[in-house]
Parts: structure tokens; C-alpha cells; sequence
């Protein structure tokens, strides 16, 4: 009879185990935090930054020295400026001006009076009858238009005056003829 020793696990680490239908599942990778790749790109970041500036900064200051450098060597000419002073007349300053406001008078107020007479007939006295076949209106004022009532300048009319109607006042407010 022959003796076989129980297996060994592979170097690389136990089988995984084993799922339904007898296919192995593989456990999930670690997730990393998220926090991770900020905490390197976030800093390179910042120092590219700063390298710009330093390298912007020091290309102006090099090209100014570079200048320098360049003009100290070659001679160049000279340049000489004259300038031609001429007087002129000044011209006299303006006077002051001084502003005045006047305040506007106010505009007089117009007051119109109007006189209206109106006339009633005296009542005749008695019980009515005696009358004697009158026109049953006791003297009462009647106006058929604005026109009738402004040529007896009683115009505007209002409700409850003698000669007042519905049909002068065409608002309906109580003044007619207005």
C-alpha cells in the first residue's frame, strides 16, 4: 500500500472557496478611501503652481539681465533731447459765476361765484280746488335740457333743488349739468 500525504496549499495561498454549481467566487478587491489620490495630486498640484510662478518670474528678471549684459558690451549712441520753450500769452481766467434761484410766485387762485336765483310761485292760498282748472303743476320748475338749465344759470343742478331730473344728470352722482 502506497502512503499519500495530505496536500499542501499552493505558495500563493489557499483556494478560494468554493460557490453554488461548484464554481469558486472571488471576494471583492478593496475598495481604496477616495481620499487617497487627493492626497498626492492635490499637493502636485500646488507645486506645479508655484514652480510657474518662480519660472515666470525668473524668465523677466533673466531677459532683463541678459539686456544688461548685452548693451554693456556693444556701445550704442547717444541720444540727445533739446526742448524749445515758447511763451505764450495766457488767456485771462473766466469770472466766477454765481448762480441765483428764484423761487416761481405762486399763481393766483380763481374763485368763481355763482348767483342762482330760483323762483317758486306762491302756493295759491287755498284748499286746491278753488284753483279753477289750473295746470295742476303748483308753479314747479321743469328744465328739458342742460341747455335750458345754464340760460337760466341754475347749472349744475343738483338732486333735490327745484328742476333737478334723472335725465340732467347723466353720471348718476346727484349733480346735474356739471
Amino acid at each position: 500500500m502506497s502512503y499519500n500525504p495530505p496536500s499542501q496549499p499552493p505558495p500563493w495561498g489557499a483556494p478560494p472557496p468554493a460557490g453554488p454549481g461548484g464554481v469558486p467566487t472571488v471576494p471583492p478587491a478593496p475598495e481604496r478611501p477616495k481620499w487617497a489620490r487627493k492626497r498626492v495630486v492635490i499637493p502636485a498640484a500646488f507645486a506645479v503652481f508655484f514652480i510657474g510662478i518662480v519660472a515666470g518670474s525668473g524668465s523677466d528678471g533673466g531677459a532683463a539681465t541678459d539686456n544688461a549684459a548685452s548693451s554693456a558690451a556693444a556701445p550704442a549712441p547717444t541720444v540727445t533731447a533739446t526742448v524749445t520753450a515758447t511763451a505764450t500769452a495766457a488767456a485771462p481766467e473766466p469770472a466766477a459765476t454765481k448762480t441765483v434761484t428764484a423761487a416761481p410766485e405762486p399763481a393766483p387762485t380763481v374763485t368763481k361765484t355763482r348767483t342762482v336765483r330760483v323762483t317758486v310761485a306762491p302756493d295759491g292760498g287755498g284748499g286746491g280746488d278753488d284753483d279753477g282748472g289750473g295746470s295742476g303743476s303748483g308753479g314747479a320748475v321743469s328744465y328739458g335740457n342742460c341747455s335750458d338749465v345754464r340760460a337760466a344759470g341754475a347749472d349744475p343742478i343738483r338732486a333735490g333743488e327745484p328742476g333737478y331730473g334723472r335725465h340732467l344728470d347723466r353720471d348718476g352722482d346727484g349733480v346735474g349739468c356739471e
